[in-house]
C-alpha cells in the first residue's frame, strides 16, 4: 500500500463526489428524514466500490465499450430524474410541508433502495466519474492503481457516512413547515438541472 497514492486517491474521490447531484440529493433526504439512513448509505458507498474497482482494472476496455451505451444511459437517466423531480415538487407544493408529515410518507425500505439504485446506476456521471475519469487517473500509477482505488473508495464511504449521519442535525430546523418545503424544491430543482445537464451534454 503506497500512502501518498492512496491520499492522491481519497483526494480525487472526494473532490468529484462532494458537488450536489442527484444522488447527493437523496442521500440528504433520507438523512433529514431519518429514515434508512444506513442502507442508502451503504448502496450509494458500494456502488462506488464496484463502479470504481472495474474502472481501475479494466479501463481502457471499459472505455472502447461505454459510448455505445451512453446516449441510452444519458437519455434515460434525464427521464427518470425529470419525474422525480415532478414528483417533489408536487410533494412540496400539495403536502404540509412539514418534516413530521414527511417521515410518515417514506416508502418501505425495498422501495427506498430501488430508488437509491435507480438514482445511482440511470446516472451516466457515475460512469464517466468513477469508470473513466478515476480509472484513467488510476492509470498514472503503474503497480500502485489499487491503492489509488481504495483512497477513493475510502472517501466514497467518508462522505456518503457525513452526509447521511450529518443531515440528522439539521433535523429540528427542518421541523419548520416552509424551510422542508424550501427542501423539497431544492432537491426537485438539482434533480431537473442535473436532467437537463444529461440532456445538453456532448
Amino acid at each position: 500500500m503506497s500512502v501518498p497514492v492512496f491520499l492522491t486517491g481519497l483526494a480525487m474521490g472526494l473532490s468529484l463526489i462532494v458537488a450536489i447531484g442527484a444522488q447527493n440529493a437523496f442521500v440528504l433526504r433520507q438523512g433529514l428524514l431519518g429514515r434508512f439512513v444506513w442502507p442508502v448509505t451503504l448502496v450509494c458507498a458500494l456502488s462506488d466500490t464496484v463502479l470504481i474497482v472495474v474502472g481501475v482494472l479494466c479501463f481502457h476496455q471499459v472505455a472502447q465499450v461505454l459510448p455505445a451505451f451512453e446516449p441510452v444511459m444519458r437519455y434515460g437517466g434525464a427521464a427518470f430524474l425529470t419525474l422525480y423531480a415532478a414528483r417533489n415538487l408536487h410533494s412540496a407544493f400539495t403536502g404540509s410541508g412539514a418534516l413530521a408529515a414527511a417521515e410518515t410518507d417514506g416508502g418501505s425500505l425495498s422501495k427506498t433502495i430501488l430508488l437509491c439504485l435507480a438514482l445511482t446506476w440511470l446516472n451516466p456521471h457515475v460512469y464517466l466519474d468513477t469508470l473513466v475519469l478515476l480509472g484513467s487517473l488510476s492509470a498514472q500509477f503503474h503497480g500502485q492503481q489499487m491503492s489509488f482505488a481504495t483512497g477513493a473508495i475510502t472517501g466514497s464511504f467518508l462522505f456518503f457516512i457525513a452526509l447521511g449521519q450529518g443531515a440528522a442535525w439539521l433535523r429540528p430546523l427542518l421541523a419548520r413547515p416552509r424551510v422542508w418545503q424550501a427542501v423539497e424544491v431544492l432537491i426537485a430543482l438539482t434533480m431537473a438541472a442535473t436532467a437537463l445537464r444529461l440532456v445538453l451534454m456532448r
